[in-house]
């Protein structure tokens, strides 16, 4: 009896070990800041947005401040600060622009799976969205590239087809920007993501049907 009872100890302290190996807080504090963005990005009242959006930025900062070599925490501070660009414009806005894109460059180099994805994605969303020179950094060159390494690593995912649609409608491709909204579309869902997913799904019908005004359809 007593050697059983050691034995199941022994098991779960074995178990608790490896759960406590297995968990990781920088995942969860990068999840979390994806949570708070969708809900600011897409269920925040205009007049909020840009408030919230300044307080997440300091959370994302300080996660990839002290991660500075996971890509999760560094793509996810990129994102934060280049919504906050977007949200107060002008010369502002532009340096935000401008660190958001230092931040999504190290992060597109420390990982080449989903996170650096998501880098590649949003750095050449920051390309074709920023005014070029002499103004800004744009370049449909730079944007067309990252938006490519995106979706070679995630070619059915949701924001990385969105954004090459995106781009494509910008440049006039109609045609192929509606096959990658048709894809963006069919995306799998993201657990933990139900906001995001929800939101984006609503910006890729909102342009589709922009594309397919232009295609007569």
């Amino acid at each position: 009896m007593h050697i059983i009872a050691k034995t199941s100890l022994a098991l779960v302290l074995a178990a608790l070990s490896a759960t406590a190996a297995l968990a990781d807080p920088v995942a969860d504090h990068a999840a979390a800041i994806a949570r708070d963005w969708a809900q600011i990005q897409y269920r925040t009242p205009a007049p909020q947005k840009l408030d919230a959006m300044t307080k997440l930025k300091a959370q994302a900062d300080a996660l990839a401040k002290a991660a500075p070599n996971r890509a999760d925490a560094l793509a996810w501070d990129g994102i934060v600060t280049s919504s906050l660009a977007g949200l107060k414009g002008g010369m502002g806005g532009l340096s935000l622009a401008k660190e958001s894109r230092t931040t999504l460059e190290r992060a597109s180099k420390l990982d080449s799976g989903p996170a650096g994805g998501m880098a590649h994605t949003s750095l050449g969303a920051l390309y074709y969205q920023v005014p070029g020179w002499p103004i800004g950094f744009g370049s449909k060159d730079k944007a067309r590239a990252e938006l490519t390494a995106g979706l070679k690593i995630a070619p059915r995912d949701i924001d990385a087809n969105y954004f090459w649609g995106d781009f494509l409608f910008a440049q006039g491709q109609y045609a192929e920007a509606a096959k990658a909204l048709r894809t963006a579309l069919a995306a799998p869902p993201r657990p933990g993501r139900e906001i995001a997913d929800a939101g984006r799904r609503g910006d890729v019908q909102k342009l589709l049907a922009k594309v397919n005004a232009k295609l007569g359809a």
